[in-house]
This record gives C-alpha cells, sequence and structure tokens, in this order.
C-alpha cells in the first residue's frame, strides 16, 4: 500500500522532488530522481509558508473492489489532491472526496488490469535473482487472434471429436446428430452473446465466468456457480487424460497393457479395459499435476504447438473427404452375413481360397471351426452365411450418404450389423464367438449422445478467463469468442454430413475401429496418413488436460480468495510466486475420481452438467440486467436481447435434463447446497448484484399489489411496530419486549423495532448510528427477524409520534404497536414518560391501529424458556375484533408458550344469562379452531364501597393538589403523608366494627416524588397534574425508599407477609347489600385546612368513582381466577376523552391490573382479525 508522510515546508524554497529524493535515498538507497520523475510522486500545496507536501512512497497494492476503478494508480490518487488555489478554492473543503476531473482521467489512462495465473509465475521465476524493487507492469498486448480466438478454438476442439464424433454419427444418423450439434452450438453462441454483453459492461479482470456470474448475480450465485465451473473444468481434465490414454492403449501402443485384454471375453475384457485406463490415467495425471506445480510457462510455451496439433488434424481430415472424391482409400471391411468381424487374428476375408494345389481354408476359417480342414465342425451361423468384403471408405461421391441418414440405437452387447444385407439365424442358436464380431460397447439412446457429445462444444471461456492479457477486452472477447464458436459449429456441422458421406456405416457404429484393422475411424478418412490424426489428437488431448489442471486451480483460488465461501480459505494460499499448491492438490484429487470412472463416455455427461448449469447462469445474468434495466447496464456489445438469452437459458435448462435427469438433480442439489451454505455462513459481499435488483423489482411489485386494498381478515397477522426505550449509551432498556415479539410472530410477518431520541439528526446523527446497531444486534440475538427504524425530533413525544405515522412502506405497514408499561410513571422525574404513553395510546386509536401493551414486562419470559404446564387466561370483557383470541394462539405456537393451556374468561351481568353465553362462546371457539376452556364469570350489581370512595378521592385530591399549593419539597412530602395517614385514620374512627382493614404494603416504603417546575406547568397545554403528589395506596415495589417520608408501622401479622408480595390496602363491606355510610363524615381535617374546600364524597365526579369501582371490582374477579396463571390477556380501557383525567386513566389501569405477574393489555384497532370462515 501507498504511505504518505508529510513534510513541513517552513522554511527555504525546497522543491518537492528534492523532499522525494531524500525520502527515496533513505528508503530506497537509490539515487534522487529528477524533477520531472517526482512531478506524479509528490503532492503540493496551493504554496506560501507552512504548506506541505505530501509525499508518497509507492508499495505493492492489491486492487480493492471499492474502488471505482480497480487499479487506480498511486500518482491518480496523488493528482486527485492537487488543486488550484484560485480556480477550485470553492471546493477545496471536498477535495479528499470528490478528486478532480483531471486525477479521473489520469485514473483511467493509466488503469492496468493485472494479468494473472501464469504470467505472474512466469515473471515471478523470471525475476527471482532481481531486487524486489517493483518494475512497471508491461501493458498486456494480445489481440483478438492470439487472446482470444485461437485460445477458444484449441479448448472447443478437443477429444470428442476425434474420438466420438465418428461413432455419434454412426449411432444417431446424420439428422439426429446434425440436431444434437445444432443444439448444442446454438446454446454455446447465445451463451457467447450473453457473455459479450457482461465482459463488455465495465471491464472484466481475469477471472473469466466466475468473476462475470458473482458481480452479476451477486456472491451466492457467484460461488455456487464458480464452483460448478471449477468441477467441470476439473473433469474435463480427467476426460482429456482417459481420452489420451485411450488412443494410447487403443491405437498407439495395445503392447503397454499392464492388464492383457487377449484372449478375453465379454464383462472380464471389459474390466480388464478399464483396469489399464485407471493405471495409465493415474501416472498420466500424476506427471501433468508434476508439470504443473514445477512449471506453468512450460505448459504456455507448449500451448501452440498443442493447437498447431489440433489444426493440423482438422486439415488432414477435410483433406481426406476431398480425397475420397477422387481417389478412396482402401480400407476394407470384412462381414459375414451381416454382422462387422473384428479384423483381428486373419489376413483375408474369405473362408476359403483357391491356389494351384486346390481349395485351402484361411485364418477366418479356423477361428470360427475346430480344424484347418474342409471337413472341421463349424459355427452354426459361420457355416450358414457367406463371407463379404465391403469398402470402410467408400468415398464422398458413393451415395452412401442417404444409408447413414437415420440412427441405429443399441442394447450392450448387440451385433454391429449391416443394414440391407441377408443373414440366416437360426432362432434356437445361442450367440458364440462373441469376441470375433464387433459389439456395442454401451446401450446407446439419444440422450445418452447429447450428453456425450456437449463437452466438445465447451471452452467458450477461454477468451475471457484470459481478459486481463487483452489489449482491448471489450472489442476481442465478443469478435474472437463469436467467431471461434462460429468457425467450431461450421465444422462439427460440417463433419456430421462429411462423416455421413463418406464412411461406412457398420464402420460408423464401430466406436473402436475393430473391423478396420484397429485404426482410429476418423484416421481412415485422413490424408496422407491415420497417424496424423492419432498423434495429433493424442498431443492435443494432453494439451488440453495440462490447461484444464492449470486454469481449475487458479479458478478455485480466485472464489477462496474472493472469502465467499468460508471452507475454501486455506485454498486460496499458495507459493511465494502466487502459484496455487493446494488447490492443485485439491484439482488433482478430484480428477484422480474421474479416471478412476475410466470410461470416457461416463465421464461426459459429469462435465457437462456442470457447465451446462454455468452457462445457465451466464444467461440469466445477461436476461435479468436486461430486463431489470439496471442504469450500470451499459454494454458496449450491443447485439443481445434478454429473449435471446432467455431461450439460451432454457436450451441449457433443456440438455441438462436430456444429458441425465438424475446428474442434473445432483448437480442442482451441489449448486443449491453451495448456495444456501454462502448465504448462512459466507462473507456478506455488496458487489452490486442483480440479484438484489430483481429483489428490488419484486418488492416494488408486492408493495404495488399490497396498496390495492386491505388485507382479507383471514390473512391479518400482527404487523409489528416495536417501541423501545434506550438509555445513556444507546442500549435497549426493555429486551423482554423483543423476546415477545419472538414468540409472537415467530418470524412471520412485518417487525419494526423503533426508537426515538431527543435532539437534533445533524447533532445526533452518530448516537442514531449507535442506537440503531444496538437494536439490530439484539434483533439477531432474540431472532426477531425485521426492520429497525430510529427518529430523532425536538422532544420524545414527537419523535414516537413521527415512528406510528411514517414507519412502514406503502401496503406493508404496522397494524399494531407493541409498547411496554411505563414502569415508573408515578416518580416525579418521570412525569412525562406517563403523558407520553397516555398520548400514544390516543394516537394509536386515531390511526386505527391495535395495540398491545405488556405490564412487568422484566418477569415475562425469555426465548430459551419453556413453560411445562400453566394457563394463558383471556378476559374477553368487551368485542375488540378478536384480537384476545388471536395472540394465544399465535403465542402456543412458540415453544415457550405451547404447553400451556388457554382460558377464555368472559364477564355476565345481572341480566345475562350465563348458562347460554358458556355455550354460544364454546361454539364460537369450535369454529374458530381454537381449543380454550371456557368460564362465565358472574359480577353482581353491588354497592360502591367505602374504600372505592376513599380511592377516589385521594386520586382527585392529588390531583388538585399540586394546582394550588407550591411548597417546597420537603414541606409537599409531609403534607402528603399527612393527607395518607389523616386518611386513614378518619376511615378507622368512623366505623371500626363494620370495616375490616388489610393493609398492605410493598417492600419500600412510599416516596414522594418530584413536583414539575410551575414554568412548565404554565408552558403544558393539558393540565399539568403530577404524579409525584399522589398519595399511594398501592405502593409499587420497585419504587426507592425516601429518608424523608415515614414508613407505616406494621403489625406483627402484616410485618410477616413475605417480601416484595404486592398486597394492598382494601375496605371492604361486610354485608354487599349494606348501603355506604354517610360519606361526610370520612373527610380528613387536614385537607380542608391546606385546600380551603369541602372535598365531601357526594362532591366527587361520579364517573370517577364508577370507574374506580369497576376497576376494583374487576380486579378483584380476576386475582381470584387468574392469580396462577401464566400470562393473563386483557381488554384495554380507552383513555378519557377529556384531558384532565390523564392521570386518574393510569391508576385506573393501575388498579385493574394490581397483583399479577405477567399482563398484556390489548386493544384493538377497529376491525375485524380473526373469522370462522374458510
Amino acid at each position: 500500500m501507498s504511505q504518505r508522510f508529510t513534510v513541513s515546508k517552513s522554511d527555504g524554497d525546497r522543491r518537492p522532488s528534492d523532499i522525494q529524493g531524500e525520502v527515496n535515498q533513505l528508503f530506497e538507497g537509490d539515487e534522487p530522481p529528477t524533477s520531472s520523475d517526482a512531478e506524479g510522486e509528490t503532492v503540493a500545496g496551493a504554496g506560501g509558508a507552512g504548506a506541505e507536501v505530501v509525499v508518497v512512497l509507492k508499495g505493492d497494492s492489491n486492487p480493492k473492489e471499492s474502488s471505482p476503478f480497480i487499479n487506480s494508480s498511486d500518482a491518480a490518487a496523488e493528482k486527485s489532491q492537487q488543486y488550484d488555489g484560485k480556480n477550485m478554492a470553492l471546493f477545496e473543503e471536498e477535495m479528499d472526496t470528490s478528486p478532480m476531473v483531471s486525477s479521473l482521467l489520469s485514473s483511467l489512462a493509466n488503469y492496468s488490469n493485472l494479468p494473472q495465473g501464469s504470467k505472474e509465475h512466469e515473471e515471478a521465476e523470471n525475476n527471482e535473482a532481481e531486487s524486489s524493487r517493483k518494475k512497471p507492469v508491461k501493458a498486456p498486448q494480445l489481440g483478438t487472434l492470439m487472446g482470444v480466438y485461437l485460445p477458444c478454438i484449441q479448448n472447443i476442439f478437443g477429444v470428442i471429436l476425434f474420438l466420438r464424433m465418428t461413432w455419434l454419427v454412426g449411432i444417431g444418423g446424420v439428422i439426429g446428430t446434425f440436431i444434437i450439434v445444432f443444439m448444442c452450438c446454438a446454446t454455446t453462441m447465445l451463451t457467447a452473446i450473453s457473455m459479450s454483453a457482461i465482459a463488455t459492461n465495465g471491464v472484466v479482470p481475469a477471472g473469466g465466468s466466475y468473476y462475470m456470474i458473482s458481480r452479476s448475480l451477486g456472491p451466492e450465485f457467484g460461488g455456487a456457480v464458480g464452483i460448478c465451473f471449477y468441477l467441470g473444468t476439473t473433469f474435463a481434465g480427467a476426460m482429456y487424460i482417459l481420452g489420451a490414454i485411450e488412443l494410447l492403449l487403443i491405437y498407439i501402443a495395445p503392447k503397454a497393457a499392464i492388464f492383457p485384454i487377449e484372449g478375453l471375453e465379454g464383462a472380464e475384457a471389459e474390466a480388464a479395459l478399464l483396469n489399464n485406463m485407471r493405471v495409465y490415467g493415474t501416472i498420466l495425471l500424476t506427471s501433468m499435476a508434476t508439470v504443473v506445480f514445477v512449471g506453468v510457462k512450460y505448459v504456455n510455451k507448449l500451448a501452440l504447438v498443442f493447437l498447431a496439433c489440433v489444426i493440423l488434424s482438422i486439415l488432414a481430415v477435410y483433406a481426406g473427404v476431398i480425397k475420397t472424391g477422387i481417389e478412396p482409400p482402401i480400407f476394407p471391411v470384412c462381414i459375414l452375413g451381416n454382422r462387422t468381424l473384428v479384423w483381428k487374428g486373419f489376413d483375408v476375408c474369405a473362408k476359403t481360397l483357391e491356389t494351384a494345389n486346390g481349395t485351402v481354408t484361411t485364418q477366418l476359417w479356423r477361428l470360427f471351426c475346430d480344424s484347418p480342414f474342409l471337413n472341421a465342425t463349424c459355427d452354426k451361423y459361420f457355416a450358414a452365411n457367406n463371407v463379404s468384403q465391403v469398402q470402410g471408405i467408400p468415398g464422398i461421391a458413393s451415395g452412401i450418404l442417404t444409408e447413414n441418414l437415420f440412427g441405429n440405437y443399441y442394447e450392450k452387447g448387440d451385433l454391429i450389423a449391416r443394414r440391407n444385407m441377408e443373414s440366416v439365424v437360426d432362432p434356437d442358436d445361442t450367440l458364440t464367438n462373441s469376441n470375433r464380431y464387433v459389439l456395442a460397447d454401451i446401450t446407446s439412446f439419444f440422450t445418452l449422445l447429447v450428453g456425450i457429445y456437449f463437452p466438445s462444444v465447451t471452452g467458450i471461456m477461454a477468451g475471457s478467463n484470459r481478459s486481463g492479457d487483452l489489449r482491448d477486452a471489450q472489442k476481442s472477447i465478443p469478435i474472437g469468442t463469436i467467431a471461434a464458436i462460429t468457425t467450431t459449429s461450421t465444422v462439427y456441422m460440417s463433419s456430421v454430413f462429411l462423416f455421413g458421406a463418406c464412411i461406412e456405416g457398420v464402420v460408423l457404429r464401430d466406436k473402436f475401429g475393430e473391423g478396420v484393422h484397429g485404426n482410429l475411424v476418423i484416421g481412415t478418412l485422413a490424408w496422407p496418413s491415420p497417424w496424423v490424426i492419432v498423434i495429433g489428437s493424442f498431443f492435443s488431448t494432453c494439451g488440453a488436460g495440462l490447461q484444464s489442471l492449470t486454469g481449475a486451480p487458479r479458478l478455485l483460488q480466485a472464489i477462496a480468495k474472493d472469502g465467499i465461501v468460508p471452507a475454501l480459505r486455506i485454498f486460496g494460499h499458495g507459493k511465494a510466486n502466487g502459484e496455487p499448491t493446494w488447490s492443485l492438490l485439491l484439482t488433482a484429487c478430484i480428477c484422480e475420481s474421474g479416471i478412476l470412472i475410466a470410461s470416457l463416455d461416463a465421464v461426459a455427461p459429469i462435465l457437462s452438467m456442470f457447465f451446462l448449469m454455468c452457462y445457465m447462469f451466464v444467461n440469466l445474468a445477461c436476461a435479468l440486467q436486461t430486463l431489470l434495466r439496471t442504469p450500470n447496464w451499459r454494454p458496449r456489445f450491443k447485439f443481445y436481447h434478454w429473449a435471446l438469452s432467455f431461450l439460451g437459458m432454457s436450451l441449457c435448462l433443456t440438455l441438462m435434463f436430456l444429458c441425465s435427469w438424475y446428474y442434473a438433480i445432483v448437480a442442482m442439489v451441489i449448486a443449491g447446497s453451495i448456495y444456501k451454505y454462502i448465504e448462512f455462513a459466507g462473507a456478506e459481499k455488496e458487489w452490486g448484484d442483480g440479484i438484489r435488483g430483481l429483489s428490488l423489482s419484486a418488492a416494488r411489485y408486492a408493495l404495488m399489489r399490497l396498496e390495492e386494498g386491505p388485507p382479507h381478515t383471514k390473512n391479518w397477522r400482527p404487523q409489528l411496530l416495536v417501541l423501545v426505550s434506550t438509555d445513556a449509551e444507546q442500549n435497549v432498556e426493555q429486551p423482554r419486549l423483543l423476546s415477545l415479539t419472538n414468540q409472537m410472530k415467530a418470524g412471520k410477518g412485518l417487525t419494526i423495532v423503533g426508537t426515538a431520541l431527543v435532539g437534533t439528526y445533524l447533532e445526533n446523527y452518530d448516537q442514531s448510528q449507535r442506537a440503531e446497531q444496538a437494536l439490530r444486534k439484539l434483533m439477531e440475538t432474540e431472532k426477531v427477524k425485521g426492520f429497525c427504524q430510529v427518529t430523532v425530533s425536538s422532544n420524545l413525544r414527537d419523535a414516537t409520534s413521527h415512528l406510528l405515522q411514517a414507519s412502514g412502506l406503502g401496503g406493508l405497514k404496522h397494524n399494531a404497536v407493541l409498547v411496554s408499561w411505563p414502569r415508573n410513571w408515578k416518580q416525579g422525574d418521570e412525569h412525562q414518560t406517563w403523558r407520553n404513553f397516555v398520548e400514544l395510546v390516543r394516537e394509536t386509536t386515531a390511526a386505527h391501529l391495535a395495540m398491545l401493551v405488556p405490564k412487568n414486562i422484566a418477569a415475562f419470559p425469555s426465548n430459551g424458556e419453556r413453560f411445562t404446564e400453566g394457563h394463558i387466561d383471556v378476559w374477553w370483557i368487551v368485542h375488540d375484533g378478536g384480537m384476545l383470541m388471536l395472540l394465544p394462539f399465535l403465542l402456543r405456537q412458540h415453544k415457550v408458550w405451547r404447553k400451556c393451556k388457554m382460558r377464555i374468561f368472559t364477564v355476565a351481568q345481572m341480566d345475562d344469562n350465563s348458562i347460554q353465553m358458556k355455550k354460544d362462546l364454546t361454539t364460537f371457539l369450535y369454529h374458530l379452531r381454537i381449543d380454550a376452556m371456557v368460564e362465565v364469570v358472574e359480577m353482581h350489581d353491588s354497592d360502591i364501597s367505602a374504600y372505592t370512595y376513599e380511592k377516589t378521592l385521594v386520586m382527585e385530591q392529588r390531583s388538585q393538589m399540586l394546582k394550588q399549593i407550591n411548597l417546597t419539597k420537603t414541606e409537599r412530602e409531609r403534607e402528603i403523608q399527612s393527607i395518607t395517614d389523616s386518611s386513614r385514620g378518619s376511615i378507622r374512627r368512623k366505623n371500626p366494627a363494620a370495616v375490616t382493614t388489610q393493609l398492605s404494603v410493598s417492600e419500600d416504603p412510599p416516596v414522594a416524588s418530584k413536583e414539575e417546575k410551575p414554568e412548565e406547568e404554565s408552558k403544558s397545554a393539558s393540565p399539568p397534574v403530577s404524579p409525584p403528589a399522589q398519595v399511594q395506596l398501592i405502593h409499587d415495589n420497585t419504587t426507592p425508599a425516601s429518608p424523608e417520608t415515614p414508613a407505616t408501622p406494621l403489625t406483627p401479622a402484616e410485618g410477616a407477609q413475605s417480601p416484595g408480595e404486592q398486597v394492598q390496602m382494601t375496605w371492604t363491606e361486610k354485608c354487599d347489600g349494606e348501603p355506604a355510610k354517610p360519606p361526610g363524615a370520612a373527610t380528613p381535617e387536614g385537607i380542608k385546612d391546606i385546600f380551603n374546600m369541602k372535598p365531601e364524597w357526594e362532591n366527587l365526579n361520579q364517573s370517577n368513582v364508577r370507574r374506580m369501582h369497576t376497576a376494583l371490582r374487576l380486579n378483584e374477579v380476576i386475582m381470584k381466577k387468574s392469580s396462577e396463571a401464566k400470562l393473563v390477556l386483557l381488554n384495554m380501557p380507552g383513555p378519557p376523552k377529556n384531558r384532565t383525567g390523564d392521570e386518574n386513566y393510569m391508576e385506573f389501569l393501575e388498579v385493574l391490573t394490581e397483583g399479577l405477574n405477567r399482563v398484556l393489555l390489548v386493544r384493538g384497532g377497529g376491525r375485524e382479525v380473526i373469522t370462522i370462515y374458510s
């Protein structure tokens, strides 16, 4: 990387070049450069005293993906710092982030795409003795012909053309084989068009198809397809090696076989041949891998020799075809009846010969008869049929094409018979001397031929793989690749017709040339000699194998270095010069597995699968980019269309299943497994891929569809906006809210977790980012899938309101709000919390949103806990659209609540028929498909108790108290305590016999809270009733003790109660029917003295009295039935329309839920959310 040293230019007129020279001397020991050399190496300030000179020391720098130009040179980076003091002063503060146009253009001009792979190896080996000082990289000079066209020709022409093409024509017929060739060539041509579009859409570094796919379709697809391409290339190496061994053992040196085949028949002969292939294949693989390991430069230097062999071989075939029209070569085939004989062990194709001494038997006679005499016992078929000799190469003018137009498919072991020839066959006669006849070695069918042929059209990526070596890749890749495919397709298609027109059918179907003296069939056609083809094809297959063993490890190394597949990271390492040693070892092992298969015909479909999958995704990438109209999609190659890409993709998929449906499924499973592995375990890369764009388009389409109307009741599910608060360190204060969210959602639907910050966005941007990170981290921990949102506003109320209004997008908006109960709302410093809460309830009601308020959220279970038994109790007091029914059902889907049973309680009034209500509710639940126990609780009308009046009185008194007095904190606390004591004493004195007292105080004594400042009160829109002065008849056990507040003395019985147990002080009438006592006598005198008013019971707000009565009675019933429940869900009453009663509303809810451990208050959104219909 470049290192920068800043040198102050405070004295003298030292030029930047002088400083540069000194620094160079210091670090490199070289002579100072001339000023002209240093011009591009220094970055000078605008001049003047105190200016700085930034000196850049160049080091070895790797291309970065984030850079707009992959190899932006250091000189260009330095120039980006330069600006003219007068002309560019307006932009001087942005020079670090916004480079000048001149420096940008300089980056482009100096762009050099470092060639990778073998050239690095050669340079490393050649420069070992030289100093490590970096030299300027030589610009790539390869043009279209040498850089793309010839490498593609070499990779496309290969072993299949020489070893299997004639057999394919013989088995499939000219028409069938032409269809196969046309389909495969069309597939590669369409893929080349797509590849050209991708390759010319910007600079493609060396890396070929993997780079193109990964940057177009993302790391998951790129990794999956890259590994498939790697496996295809590796198995191609195995196929080339097997082809070379087949040429060696059958045509060049049959005597070299370690396992002799002579004299063996059927399965034994086949096994011996395969074992020979395995042994020699392993030896050849080892030697090739050693050559690649030791010196890749030799492979590259021999590439032209191998290419020359291929071209000479093909020219020899065409020359032979022309010669057949003039003078056909003499390659006789011996036919017995209509069966082709293996021309081995006999010299003359005849049973007997007429000589001067009479008729003598031939060697062929001795092969089928037990003695050389004419009266010998012979094979029945041999005796019944005549021997005839036909010309193996009748020539192009012979008209043999008509006989070879249609296919001849054989079962394994079938005899290769000549058409239009009669033979005498005894139906009861079994086949004997089978090793004398040419037999079909495998069962053949059309799709098998497709799988065997397709590897002969692969290799179209050779040009794009060398993009780093090309002078102008964007021009050379399309022209060179398409020209190479056109050339090879022409050769293949013409060869199908020429082979069919020149060669006898039985010779075409003779895979190993056994009927023509063991010659390579295509060799019989060649001119001047069959050995031209044999030797040429042997060297070309060896060369292709070496190329595969050179290219595959580099591809694997590129994937490993990208870091998208963690398991492959070790293969990114290599020798000091960059050679992929570990990758080569793995490649050799995989290649060996292909060699152990030992059959060229079995290996070919395997690599066909992997190449077809690769080509399919190249087409998909082009089609996606074209259809999505990504702004960056501007290929220089204009002759493409999304329809062509889709056609290419369809052809690839069709050919995959045509070749072998089970191999296709295996290849897809491998690719799918790699995809999911990278998705879950791989490094996250943002490469601007097309799949991201596809997701965006799909999301936009889905959102537009959602806008068409509200969801049907059947599709309704809680889309939650979870409101959480953060502390000063931006950590979430209620993490269990997200646990509850996970339990309620089970990862389905929309979840938005939001928090609000106070301040301005500019000043609190970093804080909001930290809060967002904290939310994301907690969501990941709690396994909540969704989005997080942080809003900054001048106050918390507005920020929360903004979250409520602006969260979501289009039809994908929240329909329910989950917010925790304000725990310490009675404390003075939390006075704004409960006001915000009540306003939030009002806003959700106005927006027709459901609201869920868990109380005592800290007691809720985490995701790791499990309830083995217990109940979820639903108190259905008013109908809210079915939320109370739906939520327990959703909770019970989660493993935390799965073992809990559901109970539904509803309240019956005096005039209700509770028995009928229970029946109706049971039927309703049956239709809803919800299993729950049903109970109807009867609440009889009763007189309002003295405690209700007294509690309402105290609640209203504290609402008014702080409006009329302005005492100091200590005085206020003393007055509040005196009011409390006076109220209690008054009731005790008034009715000692009729009232039973249950005093219950929480563990901590009450605290008097801070009073809101008078100036804040005057600014508040609603009458500011501060909770601090509330007389706490119900004490929260989280309230801290205050030294100024004397705790109420407890009797021994009361003090024995367990700490932390919330107890309440209640007064209950002995007889519900007894009328309440006159309220006037219970009025505390202290209040009269302080407020100078008459707070008699009859002067109380009767609405508040009724509400307090309801809250107390409901709480009493709920505690009686559900005190042991794991969770209680009940309707949440709405806030008062008159804002002066907000603090009373909080008190009602507190009384309603008192004593319950886990409560979820539920408020419906005004629509039905559950239905009995399907």
